[in-house]
């Protein structure tokens, strides 16, 4: 064979074999066992010399150390503290959000690797890190705050539930436009594919509650939530009850009016409203109706108008309500289980 590149490793370790073994146990000349498997002489002595100082052992093919990895074990350690205990912004970037072009420039800068993103990217991924889209905090969120209801708020008012006979509930309201749209569709790489949709305008609005125990009520509106359309609903809720209803729900300015606290306080023996920690929506089950209803259902689907809207709406609600299991899940995310018990 006159590429000897071609000779697999295994193969080449018993040309070696033989060709040292006929020298060394045979006798045979080295030029003679050259010319015979067609290798230079100085291959043959090299086989000697490594036969001189390992044996056979030292026969065996040799893997090339290959080029040194550009990212080190320091920088893998370093990027994984840094991804997970800072943001950008900290580097003097506009955005909180990591990516791969960021992190190969702050190599660079810290230690002086050259690093494609790509290469990046693997290294993330063997460090146990995904690429993911991120749960949002408002900046106006008071941690201490968070911390009282979840510790001390919350655990008395489940001491009051269990008091009183009462069920709690998980009160929200959102707003449902005709054009909400979500979700993906295969295509041309480059040439995403183009869905029919309606430009009209419309809205429906939506107040909800759920309960740990898998129920949902809702009231679905063409007009804007007052104090008065909020007290309404709170009236279908309580109507034909045979157990008090604590509501937990935020901050919305209606919620306080004088005619919603009148109400409760007029009906104090079936209806209690206590009120999440400012700017929390994590902490509220409720809100994963939404994501259900417009990331999952209706932004996928194709609405032709505000009837239609309503119709299908209805429908969605209508099959949440009926599974509960579903709706038992809103209260196993780590932001909500502790609603859960």
């Amino acid at each position: 064979m006159s590429d000897h590149r071609l000779i697999s490793d295994d193969a080449m370790e018993i040309i070696r074999h033989i060709a040292v073994a006929a020298i060394v146990e045979r006798n045979k000349r080295p030029d003679d066992v050259s010319d015979m498997i067609g290798f230079s002489l100085s291959s043959i002595y090299e086989w000697l010399n490594r036969f001189a100082v390992d044996g056979y052992e030292g026969l065996k093919t040799r893997k090339a150390p290959g080029a040194p990895p550009i990212i080190t074990k320091e920088m893998d350690d370093w990027l994984k503290t840094t991804v997970l205990s800072s943001t950008p912004e900290a580097f003097g970037y506009d955005t909180p959000l990591w990516t791969s072009d960021i992190l190969a420039e702050l190599l660079q800068q810290e230690f002086g690797a050259t690093a494609a993103s790509r290469t990046v990217n693997q290294h993330l991924k063997n460090l146990n890190l995904s690429y993911q889209k991120p749960t949002y905090h408002a900046t106006e969120q008071n941690p201490d705050e968070v911390e009282r209801f979840l510790k001390d708020k919350f655990p008395r008012i489940q001491k009051l539930a269990a008091k009183i006979n009462a069920d709690i509930g998980f009160e929200d309201e959102a707003g449902i436009d005709l054009r909400e749209r979500s979700g993906k569709s295969w295509g041309t790489c480059g040439h995403p594919p183009e869905v029919g949709v309606t430009g009209k305008r419309g809205r429906l609005n939506v107040l909800s509650v759920v309960t740990a125990a898998g129920a949902l009520e809702y009231k679905i509106t063409a007009d804007t939530i007052t104090a008065q359309s909020y007290i309404e609903f709170l009236e279908q809720l309580i109507k034909g009850r045979d157990r008090p209803f604590i509501f937990i729900t935020d901050r919305a300015s209606f919620h306080h009016a004088k005619s919603v606290v009148k109400f409760v306080r007029d009906h104090r023996k079936r209806i209690r409203i206590y009120f999440l920690p400012a700017y929390s929506p994590q902490l509220n089950p409720d809100e994963h109706v939404w994501e259900e209803i417009k990331d999952k259902r209706l932004g996928r689907e194709t609405v032709r108008s505000k009837s239609d809207l309503m119709r299908r709406l209805e429908a969605v609600l209508k099959s949440l309500k009926e599974n509960t299991n579903r709706v038992k899940s809103f209260f196993c995310l780590p932001q909500t289980k502790y609603a859960a018990t």
